[in-house]
């Protein structure tokens, strides 16, 4: 087969599995009814899901949202929710309490509350309590299915 024809195919497949997800995302946000009742979301501890190191709670994850995720993770002195990773989906960290020591391509800094952090795709990033409270942050992110 020729480089064209081979490239030629490539993005019609690409195209049709856009196609695809976009008429999934549709019909995913016509079967849920969005409320104001389910729409606002308040922490409560006793919901959140138990770690290794803390906790996560999940304000929105991928089976309600239609792309996007929103999670806080609390983190012991200490520990970290995993070593360092990485993932085709961008992601932002937003410190509420503590002090985070964030990896990032090699180069770590120390940050506090009210600090944002992104993580480029594919960047080889995480994320790790380097106080002597908990950590508590937000984690944003957009899901690729």
């Amino acid at each position: 087969m020729k480089p064209l024809t081979i490239l030629k195919t490539a993005i019609a497949i690409l195209l049709l599995q856009q196609t695809a997800f976009a008429q999934e995302t549709k019909e995913k946000a016509a079967e849920i009814k969005y409320t104001i009742e389910n729409c606002v979301n308040h922490f409560e501890l006793d919901k959140a899901t138990k770690t290794k190191v803390g906790y996560q709670y999940w304000f929105g994850d991928k089976n309600f949202t239609q792309e996007n995720t929103l999670k806080m993770s609390i983190v012991e002195p200490g520990k970290s929710t995993h070593a360092p990773h990485q993932h085709p989906e961008e992601e932002f960290f937003y410190i509420l309490e503590g002090a985070a020591s964030f990896f990032l391509d090699g180069k770590t800094v120390v940050v506090g509350p009210n600090t944002s952090l992104y993580c480029p795709p594919n960047a080889e990033h995480g994320i790790s309590n380097a106080g002597n409270t908990n950590l508590k942050y937000l984690v944003i992110k957009k899901d690729l299915k």
